[in-house]
């Protein structure tokens, strides 16, 4: 089991000294979220809580994921950086393509891109991007981002997007994890079909099971069922010896662990000493004994 330490919109400044701490208590990896904005007029749900409220997010603090990991694999040596997740759809991927392997090299290719669809058709009217097809936008950007962080010429005559013959440098030695989130039955398929691995988002913990059987069900039918895949999932039973192995059993192979309740409307009041003293209590608790 590999372990992800889950902070989200918390003073900036914090991340720092958050990224080295959990790389030397014993973290596999620190978790890095994606907003781009909070619009002033929103008649959207959120999917991930049960009242569908949003409201939560209003001035929390977000740093941009491709910002954010060089920063901090600057200050670090070990710990890997996965995105929880990035909007993919709401950028472009040639764009993206460079920065995410930009980012990759300089930290040592330190990165899973976890990826995702945004909920709200707000974020796509805010970038101008059509909220129709998302799906395809998706799939096709990832096909392209694999392409060119491969190295070499590659070209996309793809329905959204086309890429006349290119190549881009520097790009990483080995290929960036691509993990794919969401916990609708495209958004499993397409975990199944194309990804290294699948992130789950929270919510209601009895509906987890069902959405591992789903991933298992379709990774069978694509022909995949025999290769590596990741599963990072946030977990009640990642606090304990007997759920870390519920969740081993049921092929589980990443927990993200945090220490408060981010979707409390209230801004953060926990200082740096105390996310650091939780931190490495668990550490200690949970980490060093499944080593």
């Amino acid at each position: 089991m590999r372990f992800g330490y889950l902070e989200t919109m918390t003073d900036p400044q914090f991340m720092k000294p958050l990224a080295i701490a959990a790389e030397e208590a014993g973290y596999d990896a620190f978790v890095i979220p994606d907003s781009i904005g909070y619009p002033e007029e929103c008649d959207s749900r959120y999917p991930y809580t049960a009242d569908g409220d949003r409201a939560f997010l209003e001035d929390k603090p977000f740093i941009e994921p491709l910002v954010l990991i060089p920063y901090l694999a600057g200050v670090t040596e070990t710990i890997r950086f996965t995105t929880s997740v990035v909007k993919l759809p709401l950028r472009h991927p040639v764009l993206l393509a460079k920065q995410v392997s930009s980012a990759a090299v300089l930290s040592g290719g330190r990165i899973s891109l976890g990826v995702g669809l945004s909920p709200w058709p707000e974020d796509y009217a805010a970038v101008d991007v059509p909220w129709k097809g998302r799906g395809r936008r998706l799939d096709e950007m990832l096909d392209i981002i694999q392409g060119l962080c491969a190295g070499g010429y590659f070209a996309y005559p793809g329905e959204v997007f086309k890429v006349a013959s290119m190549k881009i440098c520097p790009v990483p030695e080995k290929p960036i994890p691509i993990i794919i989130g969401g916990h609708s039955e495209p958004a499993l398929r397409r975990a199944a079909r194309i990804g290294d691995g699948w992130i789950h988002a929270g919510g209601q913990g009895e509906d987890l099971i069902p959405m591992l059987e789903k991933l298992q069900q379709f990774r069978s039918e694509y022909g995949r069922a025999h290769l590596p895949f990741e599963i990072h999932v946030i977990s009640a039973d990642a606090y304990r010896a007997d759920g870390l192995r519920r969740l081993e059993d049921l092929g589980v192979t990443d927990v993200l662990i945090g220490f408060r309740n981010a979707y409390e409307l209230a801004q953060d009041t926990q200082s740096l000493d105390e996310k650091i003293a939780a931190l490495r209590q668990y550490a200690e608790g949970v980490i060093e004994k499944t080593r």
